[in-house]
């Protein structure tokens, strides 16, 4: 399992840009008003006969017309917290894609067993197949309580001793912070992780690991299904962005250092064509930013590590749901230890009908 084990992180923000995204113009009422003035003009005296080349121009502005409808109407991706939008949806996007793997990665071990009382070992079931995942187990006191998922860092879907193992709070990834207050913690392995079926898809079919493994979350009869939070440092910050772009069934995301565009990690690192531009597409998460319909957070140290992505995924986004945060006198490993900690209190304390959850900069200072 490849887990960041110092402070070495490749920081892509200065090196690559958004993909441009193609903007609708208009809203559907106008375009609908706009389809009925062409087709009006059809149907007034035009000599098509005479004329022949307005008929051409008329047909084609009908055309895009019936375009800009269906984009609205079909692709739109409204958003439960800001207004709706008329751009494209990654949910649709990646409806009816299939990534081109052409390497073949997978880990095919054992997953560890964790201390005994701590975390049990489950199976969940995932469009690939059953998953392994550490989880916190019952404690057998009738109650429902809040649970969070976590994916690691680091370019492997296994899990390990990273969930457990003592470390310093200059560099602690294993989120421990949420077990120690109280909270349900699900560590999933993802496709072709430990002893898992399929490949490493590269932020790609791993979206569907982690909505599958909510799923099996949710049903536990010791879990609130309603309190189901994600978080995810650095790779798995990435994933955690990605899932929230698809999915709102967590009452809030806490994405540690994830970047803007994965084509930035490099060739070495991913298991797709990097040169294909639909593949880096979608799975971009400062693409999708318009598609989160519940409370998501992006943290990052500010000095080094991501920041650059923070920044310009910031510029980027008019997502009223997404919140941004750097904190000073922090990097990208630093920042963790601390930041759980605030973030565990925040979702004890977040039991009303609706998420709560907000940050303050002194929450962000250097603790």
């Amino acid at each position: 399992m490849k887990r960041y084990r110092d402070a070495r992180e490749t920081s892509i923000g200065d090196s690559l840009s958004l993909n441009s995204r193609p903007q609708a113009s208009g809203n559907g009422l106008s375009i609908l008003a706009s389809f009925r003035r062409t087709s009006d003009a059809l149907r007034r005296n035009l000599d098509f006969t005479r004329h022949p080349h307005r008929f051409k121009v008329a047909l084609l502005a009908m055309k895009k017309a019936a375009v800009l409808i269906a984009t609205t109407f079909i692709c739109g991706c409204a958003s439960s917290v800001g207004t709706p939008t008329t751009e494209p949806s990654l949910l649709e996007a990646r409806r009816g894609f299939q990534t081109n793997l052409i390497k073949k990665q997978a880990e095919r071990e054992a997953v560890p067993e964790p201390p005994p009382g701590m975390f049990t070992i489950v199976r969940y079931d995932s469009p690939a197949g059953k998953m392994a995942a550490y989880l916190t187990p019952s404690r057998n006191d009738g109650q429902k309580h809040a649970a969070i998922i976590w994916i690691f860092g680091g370019f492997g879907n296994g899990i390990g001793e990273t969930a457990w193992e003592r470390a310093s709070p200059k560099n602690d990834q294993s989120a421990s912070a949420f077990r120690q207050a109280g909270l349900i913690m699900m560590y999933p392995a993802l496709r072709g992780g430990n002893d898992n079926p399929g490949f490493n898809e590269g932020f790609y079919g791993e979206v569907d690991d982690v909505i599958a493994a909510a799923d099996y979350l949710g049903k536990q009869d010791y879990v609130d299904p309603t309190r189901i939070y994600l978080g995810g440092h650095s790779t798995g910050g990435t994933l955690a962005l990605l899932t929230a772009e698809c999915n709102n069934r967590f009452r809030a995301v806490f994405s540690f250092g994830p970047v803007e565009d994965v084509g930035g990690y490099g060739r070495k690192e991913l298991p797709f064509d990097i040169s294909n531009r639909r593949e880096l597409e979608l799975r971009a998460p400062g693409r999708w930013l318009h598609c989160i319909q519940n409370p998501t957070f992006v943290f990052e140290g500010a000095t080094g590590g991501n920041s650059s992505s923070l920044r310009a995924m910031q510029r980027a986004s008019k997502n009223p749901a997404v919140h941004f945060h750097l904190a000073k006198g922090h990097d990208h490993f630093s920042i963790l230890a601390p930041m759980t900690r605030v973030i565990a209190g925040k979702i004890n304390s977040d039991t009303g009908p609706t998420c709560n959850i907000a940050f303050t900069d002194a929450e962000l200072s250097n603790r």
